[in-house]
């Protein structure tokens, strides 16, 4: 066929409109994923909630039921999900539609829990911006009951060296729970009085989100910058904490709690299930953040040496960080001279109760106070801002003809941040924290993350074949990774997840806030819709593709667990269509080598059409 005849014309109609769209971007190096990666990993909960468990659970002793879990659970799930972003280079709905797209459903209901996330996380964002505000100030305002907003029954903190009348201790509050309460909570008695919004905590609120909005608003290329900050100085404020806290008085007497080991506690369930728990909040893993972030590598990234340091990086920092808590909790104890438990605390409560409160006995205390803040802030900050690129990506690949175009993207991000905005701000209402608490204990709750786990591996390890994804990382990587992964995936991590998911089950206690405060019965049941919010969406989405392809059962299910032509093939793969195309002719060998997704290039002589 002559090139310059006009049939040729209606082939230049493809590029013409590809141009219009935007590439889909990459890390500019390894670095930036790195940093990303940790930014979203490295978060509150390795400094909030990690230590009080191994206080809470035996000390040393938990890092037994932790250690099995990371190995079980933790990595291979941490492992797969950063794989099948960085081999399908889609995000968190569209690489298990690539898959198998019956299996669409998984990701769905891990975009369902990352949007009711973006709502209520950033909450504590703006805690903390609010708290950092007040520490710019001669005198801690929670360190005094000479505040506007403390009541009769204020005392200030009591010292070993002070005496005081024993009698006037039982119905006294201290300032920094006034503080909290009254000041920043404004606290109603119940879900059913939302009250009022307070113009100071809207505020900080909108500061929260114009921070996460700009960090992330040109995609990889902003955040892959954004995260040289945001994910290392945070470690700067911990190593100053941490030399600070264990130069104090007490600081061992918090150590020796912290990690003094009890092995009778190891025969509690309970504990084992706090350690399952804590390895999913964590690592990240069933949010697709990992995905969305693996999927901008380049393809042959040793994405395995990444999640392996990873996840060393993670929980070492939650155990470095347990010595910078609990030597402060320690200094309090011997301050106030009561037990490590009158003290220790976890959640909002070690970072809004617990620590201000150790911190305004120090010398030069708004400044550790600043240096505290600072830290929640940023650790809270990477971990917003890369579950919101989560949700973007995953809505850009799924509609790449609508959103990769010029603006687009940062008007969709803008319109997620303005809708999880306005959301949010019932959480800022005077009942608002009795909606926060029921997000945090359902919405992205270690039930949801369980099941979700499940059926991932399932997928991955039982559909598509535990042996292809090791062909396909194989290929990524250059060598294939020892055997024990692939076995977790096959057996030991959906067996674990599902005994897990289970026994929480089984032993489920509705919540209670501050243990005390009981719900009404609506405020569980919005509960258990914002769990079932995700969970139902794997069950339905197979019920709907089963019922609506054509064919016969077993047809259907075939048709439905084969993985898109689309994804790039393996170099064995590569090898047998060069063998077929080899035996119709030697035109293959004048063409050049086979691209990414396995095509071999057609020059127009070649072409037939």
């Amino acid at each position: 066929m002559d090139p310059s005849n006009g049939l040729n014309r209606s082939l230049d109609i493809v590029p013409t409109t590809e141009e219009k769209m935007k590439d889909r971007g990459q890390w500019s190096n390894k670095l930036e994923f790195v940093l990303s990666v940790a930014g979203e990993i490295i978060g509150l909960g390795n400094v909030w909630r990690f230590p009080y468990l191994c206080y809470k659970n035996g000390g040393g002793a938990f890092f037994i039921p932790y250690l099995i879990f990371l190995a079980t659970c933790g990595i291979p799930v941490f492992f797969l999900e950063t794989a099948l972003g960085q081999y399908t280079s889609e995000g968190g709905i569209t690489c298990w539609r690539k898959i198998s797209p019956l299996f669409e459903g998984v990701g769905y209901a891990t975009q369902v829990i990352v949007a009711l996330l973006n709502v209520y996380y950033i909450i504590v964002l703006a805690w903390g911006i609010f708290y950092l505000a007040f520490s710019f100030s001669s005198s801690l305002p929670w360190s005094s009951c000479n505040n506007t907003w403390n009541t009769d029954s204020c005392m200030e903190f009591q010292r070993r060296n002070k005496s005081f009348d024993q009698s006037h201790m039982e119905n006294a509050t201290s300032p920094v729970i006034e503080f909290w309460e009254r000041r920043v909570l404004r606290i109603s008695s119940g879900i059913d009085e939302i009250g009022e919004l307070h113009w100071d905590m809207v505020l900080c609120l909108l500061l929260a989100w114009i921070l996460c909005y700009f960090c992330i608003w040109k995609g990889v290329k902003s955040t892959g910058k954004v995260v040289y900050f945001t994910a290392t100085f945070p470690y700067v404020m911990l190593i100053i904490l941490l030399i600070r806290g264990i130069t104090l008085p007490g600081a061992s007497r918090g150590i020796q709690f912290y990690l003094y080991p009890d092995l009778g506690r190891l025969a509690d369930p309970q504990v084992w299930m706090d350690a399952g728990t804590q390895i999913f909040f964590s690592y990240a893993i069933c949010l697709g953040c990992l995905t969305a972030l693996g999927s901008y590598n380049k393809y042959n990234n040793n994405c395995y040496k990444d999640c392996l340091a990873l996840c060393f990086l993670n929980s070492g920092t939650s155990f470095v960080a347990g010595f910078a808590i609990f030597s402060i909790l320690g200094f309090m104890s011997f301050e106030q001279n009561v037990p490590i438990s009158e003290v220790a605390e976890s959640g909002p409560g070690l970072a809004f109760i617990a620590y201000p409160r150790a911190v305004s006995m120090m010398p030069f205390s708004p400044l550790w106070a600043c240096f505290f803040f600072i830290m929640i802030v940023l650790l809270g900050l990477d971990s917003q801002f890369v579950c919101v690129e989560s949700l973007v990506t995953a809505i850009v690949d799924m509609y790449p003809s609508t959103f990769r175009r010029k603006n687009r993207r940062e008007l969709l991000i803008l319109a997620v941040a303005i809708v999880s905005f306005l959301l949010g701000l019932i959480m800022l209402t005077e009942g608002g924290m009795y909606v926060f608490q029921l997000f945090d204990y359902y919405a992205a709750s270690g039930m949801c993350l369980l099941f979700v786990a499940i059926f991932e591996t399932v997928c991955i390890a039982w559909i598509y074949g535990a042996d292809r994804f090791y062909d396909n990382i194989e290929d990524m990587i250059g060598y294939r990774p020892g055997p024990y992964i692939k076995y977790c995936w096959l057996f030991l991590t959906p067996a674990t997840c599902f005994g897990t998911f289970a026994f929480s089950l089984i032993k489920y206690t509705p919540l209670k806030y501050n243990n005390e405060y009981v719900y009404p019965w609506w405020g569980y049941a919005l509960g258990w819709l914002l769990a079932l919010s995700s969970m139902v969406c794997i069950p339905l989405w197979i019920i709907y593709k089963m019922s609506t392809a054509k064919g016969t059962l077993r047809e259907r299910f075939h048709e439905l667990s084969t993985p898109s032509p689309d994804l790039p093939k393996t170099r064995r793969e590569q090898e047998k269509l060069q063998a077929i195309f080899s035996a119709d002719g030697d035109s293959l060998c004048q063409r050049g080598a086979p691209t990414k997704d396995g095509y071999f290039p057609v020059n127009e002589k070649e072409s037939h059409c």
